[in-house]
């Protein structure tokens, strides 16, 4: 076993992908969504196994997957037992070059906001860092002329607050705003929610992580192949990296990638 060490994120990266163009038997992320994003750089669309042990802020990925939380012993056995299966993911090109895969969601709106304050934050860890960074910016924040196109049809341009699109189910710890994607299904679900109230926004917030607001008369979702975004002055974020500005284009990429996981 081979530990890779970076004094960066891109050293991190780049040594990452010597390591898997070199032929290493799997590459295995210790840490959270951003370090499991980076490790997914090198190996999505490629033949080298992926692990995870998950000791970050959210950990959605390991959720999503059924990889044990909190338990990194547990998490390692996952790895051990040499059980993998294959996964979509996510791909994002954005306005300013960028290009990026993604195992989880990527968003745009308030939630990729959200996402910019809560990266600036030091305290509190885990979902409650999440919570408090969406009460803040909730204060600030107005609804965005969102313009969109699905599979090559353009949407009629409506005024959201967020959309949100998913490999996987959720984000921010446990918060399943795509509640029904599916990681194997060669497909990614979008969740827009419109231009609501801050009352209404708050009154109806907790049932995100049950997934239950799919149920609100102001959210619809969509289910995709490829899809082009845009809104004014915004940023994509994936599994709660900072990616690039809109326009984005986003597509899925079916069984890109092997994963340790539980298989039932």
């Amino acid at each position: 076993m081979t530990e890779l060490i970076g004094g960066s994120a891109e050293e991190s990266a780049s040594l990452a992908r010597v390591a898997v163009r070199e032929g290493a038997d799997a590459l295995v992320a210790c840490g959270g969504d951003g370090t499991l994003n980076l490790a997914l750089q090198a190996v999505a669309e490629t033949d080298t196994p992926l692990g995870i042990l998950p000791v970050g802020t959210g950990d959605d990925n390991a959720r999503t997957l059924g990889v044990p939380l909190k338990d990194i012993i547990a998490a390692a056995d996952v790895i051990a037992d040499g059980k993998t299966r294959v996964v979509d993911c996510g791909h994002v090109s954005t306005a300013d070059g960028i290009e990026r895969y993604f195992l989880g969601i990527m968003s745009i709106g308030f939630d990729s906001e959200v996402n910019e304050r809560a990266n600036d934050m030091s305290w509190p860890h885990g979902q409650a860092r999440y919570l408090i960074a969406t009460l803040a910016q909730l204060r600030v924040f107005q609804p965005l002329p969102f313009t969109m196109t699905i599979d090559g049809t353009p949407l009629k341009q409506q005024k959201a607050m967020l959309v949100a699109i998913g490999n996987g189910i959720s984000y921010g710890g446990g918060m399943k705003v795509c509640p029904d994607a599916n990681v194997s299904d060669g497909l990614l679900d979008m969740t827009v929610l419109a231009a609501v109230g801050k009352f209404e926004f708050v009154k109806a917030f907790p049932s995100v992580f049950k997934g239950t607001h799919t149920a609100h008369e102001y959210v619809t979702q969509h289910r995709f192949s490829e899809a082009t975004i845009d809104a004014p002055n915004q940023v994509v974020y994936a599994d709660g990296e900072r990616i690039g500005i809109v326009p984005a284009t986003v597509r899925v990429k079916p069984g890109a990638v092997n994963v340790f996981a539980p298989t039932s």
